[in-house]
């Protein structure tokens, strides 16, 4: 890709174009966000608190050292201003358009995820014997010497959801993905012996751990409800990532799948189908003004064959298959 000519393709030029190609993707967008919303709002498994496990649930209950608002103002709105940075630097509406809604399914993914977990588990939070005794005199069963709290509702409604973290899910969600990201634009695997790049690379998952740490040391999540949401959103930031743009170690690692192979179309060579796969428009550009058919150069058919063995080429299948003799 280092001695082709980059295009450029705008918001102008190509985004009304990438936003039909993509229109099912950000309708799905959309209902994970509604999907979302609905586990928020459904009571959560309410699990057995009795008297003797109160030990553990009597840390005191504080206020959120990171906000719930500025999580996603770390996890998304942050690495969106990056996005576009590059965007109006190199002119890529590719980059940028494939940048912010691998993010969002991301974070959103990772969201119906870590709630519906949350929802199903009912784990009880450090702070859950003041959530439930807000007065300090606590009351139980006779008989299962289970807890018969008197607190606000909202507040023990909330206290049933501590695995996983969601701070620290959405958090490895966005800026892991920010990560791989950054990774492959500033080539950190280029070979070039260059470490300086890895203290980069390093910020954004520091920042996400420091997140995730501050909801134990608030007692608002055990070490394993934080250590679970990080998994989570890791895993899901990486799958996502790699839907849409090449290992970060790949020799198109810059761009997304979709611009390489683009760039590869117009400057008329064949595209690699094992590092860069082809989409349904490249497909059809290439067939529509005399490009390369990327399906056709990548897929021998029966004709190829024929013709091969009339031609004095060599036959496919004689060449797989071991000489009895």
């Amino acid at each position: 890709m280092a001695d082709i000519q980059l295009s450029c393709y705008t918001i102008k030029s190509h985004g009304a174009k990438i936003a039909r190609l993509h229109m099912y993707d950000w309708i799905i967008l959309v209902l994970l966000a509604v999907i979302d919303g609905l586990l928020n709002i459904i009571e959560p498994f309410h699990r057995f608190v009795g008297k003797d496990m109160m030990t553990d649930l009597r840390y005191p209950l504080q206020g959120n050292t990171v906000p719930f608002w500025a999580v996603p103002v770390i996890g998304i709105v942050l690495p969106c201003a990056i996005f576009g940075g590059i965007y109006f630097k190199k002119k890529n509406f590719y980059d940028l358009h494939h940048g912010i809604l691998g993010i969002l399914y991301s974070v959103l993914i990772t969201a119906v995820i870590t709630d519906a977990i949350k929802d199903g588990v009912g784990r009880p939070r450090p702070d859950f014997f003041w959530r439930c005794f807000p007065d300090g005199k606590d009351l139980y069963d006779n008989v299962t010497t289970g807890v018969l709290c008197h607190g606000e509702k909202s507040v023990i409604k909330e206290g049933h959801k501590s695995f996983p973290s969601g701070h620290a899910s959405w958090s490895f969600a966005g800026l892991g993905f920010l990560t791989w990201y950054l990774t492959g634009k500033i080539a950190v695997f280029d070979r070039k012996g260059h470490i300086a790049k890895l203290c980069i690379i390093v910020l954004p998952l520091l920042t996400a751990a420091l997140v995730a740490v501050s909801r134990v040391d608030d007692y608002w999540h055990h070490w394993q409800d934080v250590f679970a949401g990080a998994i989570i959103g890791l895993t899901v930031a990486s799958f996502c990532y790699l839907q849409f743009f090449p290992y970060p170690f790949d020799t198109d690692g810059l761009w997304p799948y979709a611009y390489n192979t683009l760039q590869l179309a117009e400057a008329g060579i064949a595209a690699n189908s094992f590092s860069v796969r082809p989409t349904e428009e490249t497909v059809e550009e290439g067939q529509g003004e005399g490009g390369i058919d990327l399906r056709d150069a990548v897929r021998p058919t029966e004709e190829t064959v024929e013709e091969g063995q009339g031609r004095g080429g060599v036959a496919l299948r004689d060449a797989l298959k071991y000489d009895e003799n």
